[in-house]
């Protein structure tokens, strides 16, 4: 086994020697030869790397999708009943059955003696449907 090492080191050096490469030659050689490759490999690498980035932020977006599409369709599930639907309406949108008398229940604070309006209380925004109007009848 020595005796094959010794014959593979032997060549080795015949061929330096045949070529004319001195062993600084040859350990300059080497070293470019390291760095070329690792040239070659640092950009796929780093393509590689960035790309593993951009593949976990995607999967991180599809997540909160998936769970933004979840709330929506048990939202929509909800909205299905008709009673729910109309819960809503009475609450957001104040309406009131025909026949129905509505009654708006104004707790004592601070700032009732200060309101100026038809109950409205200031800093309260006014409805859109009440913009809308406004806007519509002044023109």
């Amino acid at each position: 086994m020595a005796r094959l090492r010794r014959l593979g080191a032997g060549k080795v050096a015949d061929a330096a020697k045949a070529l004319g490469l001195s062993t600084t030659r040859r350990a300059a050689l080497v070293a470019i030869v390291v760095c070329a490759l690792a040239f070659t490999i640092a950009v796929p690498l780093r393509t590689y790397l960035s790309q593993r980035a951009d593949v976990a932020a995607q999967e991180h977006e599809v997540a909160e999708l998936e769970a933004e599409v979840e709330r929506l369709e048990n939202r929509r599930d909800e909205l299905n009943d008709p009673a729910q639907v109309e819960a809503e309406a009475r609450r957001r949108l104040r309406y009131v059955m025909p026949g129905e008398t509505p009654y708006i229940v104004q707790f004592p604070d601070s700032r009732t003696g200060q309101a100026g309006g038809a109950g409205e209380q200031p800093g309260e925004p006014e409805p859109w449907y009440e913009k809308l109007w406004n806007s519509v009848r002044q023109r």
